[in-house]
């Protein structure tokens, strides 16, 4: 019966230690996509490197940027994702990044364009 409960102890206490780690780890994660937009934001022409749209508007520019596309999931998942951070969404079907700097200067890891 002690064995089961120290047992059980330890198990909660490897939980307890699994679930802060990965809470740091996202934490870290999200800090450090902010300093990205950050770095991102500055370079941008408009207020802070933000656009004028309001986070609810976004669903709608993004299905309208991805309407042309053959990959409509992964184009709209990243446009809106981009959109809410960047509050901007480029006008027309492709290109044109220019218009939202955020929304163009938004890198991968690898430097490849993150927002469509």
């Amino acid at each position: 019966m002690v064995a089961m409960a120290k047992l059980l102890l330890v198990l909660a206490v490897a939980i307890l230690t699994i679930s802060m780690v990965e809470s740091k780890l996202k934490e870290t994660n999200n800090v450090e996509e902010q300093h990205q937009l950050e770095r991102v934001n500055g370079q941008g022409g408009q207020k802070n490197g933000k656009g004028s749209l309001q986070s609810s508007q976004c669903p709608e520019q993004c299905l309208r940027r991805c309407s042309q596309t053959r990959y409509k999931k992964p184009c709209l998942f990243f446009c809106l994702k981009c959109c809410r951070a960047c509050l901007c969404v480029p006008s027309g079907y492709y290109g044109n990044k220019e218009e939202c700097p955020c929304y163009n200067n938004w890198k991968t890891k690898r430097g490849g364009p993150r927002c469509p």
